[in-house]
């Protein structure tokens, strides 16, 4: 029998979504936009077709480059979290973007961050008077579902490209399918996928990177293999409980929404081709299934790149933070055709001779020296672009540097 005297059980407290997209507040919030990332510069590129030449320089800026309509979003609902809530402590679940720019600028306006090597705070000390953001990229469903139950206020940025690819791992489960996800295991977006792969507990995934773990893995579907092997090879990539011996019979084809599109219809292709040779035809179409699930405005990136790489440049600058996915494969396609220079900044064009630059091989910032193609007696054509995350203040930056380096002041860029 119940005590009469005992307390009640205090009701389980939920998260709060909030709306902070009003008029009145948006229009502030767009006014602070446009001052920290507009470009007159870039505006001017875009007037002109993408292609300015002033003297013996020339600049061609790729018909699509920069803010995406997910990262805009996220950004706008970051700084209006701030204008709504200008009294109370906002948390942001990691980077809102991967842009050292962007994150800089809501550091400065006193959003602080869960994640990341010093975190301002634990997870598990927010409450009901604590607001916290939830990046483009999304989050695990683990960390959500615990703020939901200490009762954050949500201010959730989640792209809705990325919200597709949840939904379609969730679908994989629910048919007793393992997701295969094309992508990066540590990436922020990739776990948050991984984890919605898990369905309502009874799902498994297998994150795969590259075409040569793709033979592997399809090696595998054909004629089984060392059990032990395949799971040290892919540790951390996996999860919980999965066994490569039951769990590879029906397979679902997912990817991170900012891979090379190209490498993901490849990996698709071979696992597909894979699952057929064991199964027949008849059996592969119930136990392969993929959809496209690669972000457009990555796609459109990807493609403006290609048709700037028709015709004759002399080098490429790629502009963009260093953990940026998307930014990361326009590299890739550049250094293809090209010399190609992955910068975060303008000042990492040191001088005409010198680029600090990260290389993709060697992870890392390295110098290298280009003399030759930047010699300023010499008639040249450099290429611009940036990723999905990267501002347009940015790319104008570098692009007037450029200019710069070539004797050319930013006056007569803009008058050209």
């Amino acid at each position: 029998m119940n005590d009469p005297a005992a307390s009640p059980t205090p009701p389980k407290r939920k998260a709060r979504r909030v709306n902070v997209r009003t008029p009145e507040v948006m229009e502030r919030v767009q006014a602070e936009v446009e001052e920290h990332y507009r470009s007159s510069v870039v505006e001017k590129l875009r007037s002109l077709g993408g292609l300015i030449t002033i003297g013996n320089t020339t600049v061609r800026l790729a018909k699509q480059f920069g803010f995406c309509y997910g990262v805009e979003r996220a950004i706008d609902l970051a700084y209006a979290a701030r204008r709504v809530f200008a009294d109370k402590d906002i948390y942001l679940i990691g980077e809102i973007i991967h842009n050292p720019e962007v994150n800089r600028q809501l550091r400065e306006m006193g959003i602080m961050n869960l994640a990341g090597d010093r975190p301002d705070a634990k997870s598990t000390d927010l409450g009901a008077d604590d607001v916290v953001i939830v990046p483009a990229f999304g989050a695990e469903t683990e960390l959500m579902d615990q703020l939901n139950e200490q009762g954050c206020m949500m201010v959730d940025t989640t792209c809705g490209d990325v919200m597709s690819v949840w939904k379609r791992v969730r679908q994989y489960a629910r048919s007793g399918m393992t997701s295969i996800i094309h992508g990066k295991a540590a990436h922020e977006e990739t776990r948050a996928t991984a984890s919605r792969a898990l369905g309502e507990g009874a799902g498994h995934y297998l994150v795969i990177l590259t075409l040569e773990d793709t033979d592997y893995l399809c090696q595998y579907i054909r004629e089984g293999g060392d059990r032990s092997e395949f799971l040290q090879r892919f540790e951390g990539a996996y999860s919980e409980g999965f066994d490569p011996d039951s769990h590879l019979e029906k397979l679902g084809v997912a990817n991170q929404t900012t891979m090379l599109k190209g490498e993901t219809e490849e990996l698709q292709r071979r696992i597909a081709k894979a699952v057929e040779d064991r199964d027949g035809v008849e059996r592969a179409g119930e136990n392969f299934q993929f959809f496209d699930t690669i972000c457009g405005a990555t796609q459109e990136r990807q493609d403006a790149l290609y048709e700037m790489l028709d015709r004759p440049m002399d080098l490429l600058i790629v502009v963009g933070g260093y953990n940026s996915s998307n930014t990361t494969h326009l590299v890739e396609i550049g250094q293809e055709h090209l010399p190609s220079f992955f910068v975060s900044d303008s000042d990492c064009l040191k001088s005409l001779e010198e680029i600090l630059h990260f290389d993709l091989t060697e992870r890392r910032e390295k110098i290298s020296y280009s003399k030759n193609i930047l010699d300023p007696e010499k008639r040249i054509v450099v290429g611009v672009t940036a990723g999905a995350s990267c501002p347009n203040n940015l790319i104008e930056a570098t692009i007037l540097r450029i200019f710069e380096l070539r004797g050319i002041g930013r006056d007569r860029v803009l008058s050209a």
